[in-house]
């Protein structure tokens, strides 16, 4: 199925790592961005042990890449990035991460969560998924369900004003069993701009080749230039969305 008129008013995206999100899902948020989507991203580590470098600390990894991916988020319009500062390479869909996603969730109310396949393994015979985007994915649908909508869970985020919030839909990246194709043609580029941001990864390597070719086959077959795929799970039924959003205006103040 393709999506061309689909605009979520909020989105939070959940990625392991400073380049994910750049490598996957940034032709999608910057096409809602520029429709007026307010997108914040959450990830999950830093990106600390990245830097292979002589004398490189993993303080410094830090300061680099965050600083990197605010500028790649600014690039691709999207409104502010939380850091959780998980252990780089050692990610584990744990409680407290559970927790912390919840908190955002509940932060935000996002309309739309996108996220990674907890179950992608491998796509091919020269690659293995990183045990940190694996976790990631799964701490990310564990929180979105059924814990940041379940209002008796995680009860002492009220005392910080934060409510239950259910959110309208998933998106996830997955290499197998995508039902959704959405039309990155014209912001193939900015992916492209937002991706060469991670200066401490590309060294001198032009990602442009490699993602348009990603993009180009994603898009065969659907109509499309370029585009990006994801598995949708409409955990709202729209007609129920659309009630709750009439009704959250009416007792707005």
């Amino acid at each position: 199925m393709t999506d061309h008129l689909y605009i979520p008013q909020s989105v939070l995206a959940v990625a392991a790592h400073p380049d994910d999100l750049e490598f996957t899902n940034v032709g999608t948020l910057a096409l809602w961005a520029q429709a007026g989507a307010r997108i914040v991203y959450a990830l999950c580590t830093s990106g600390d042990v990245g830097i292979d470098e002589p004398g490189m600390t993993r303080e410094k990894a830090t300061q680099i890449r965050e600083a990197e991916s605010r500028e790649a988020a600014r690039i691709a319009g999207a409104a502010e990035v939380a850091f959780l500062r998980e252990p780089d390479g050692l990610l584990q869909p744990t409680l407290e991460l559970r927790k912390k996603l919840v908190r955002l969730i509940r932060q935000h109310r996002p309309e739309v969560v996108m996220c990674g396949d907890p179950i992608a393994l491998w796509s091919s015979g020269d690659y293995i998924n990183h045990p940190d985007h694996r976790a990631a994915a799964q701490a990310a649908l564990d929180a979105v369900f059924p814990s940041a909508g379940q209002p008796h869970l995680f009860q002492e985020f009220e005392q910080e004003g934060l409510k239950a919030h259910k959110v309208r839909k998933v998106y996830a990246s997955t290499w197998e069993g995508s039902s959704t194709y959405i039309d990155i043609t014209n912001t193939i580029e900015t992916k492209i701009a937002a991706l060469r941001a991670h200066k401490s990864q590309l060294k001198d390597w032009d990602p442009a080749p490699m993602l348009k070719e990603w993009a180009a086959d994603t898009a065969k077959d659907q109509g499309m230039t370029y585009a990006e795929s994801y598995r949708v799970i409409t955990l709202v039924k729209d007609e129920d969305w659309e009630k709750l959003q009439a009704h959250r205006a009416e007792i707005k103040p």
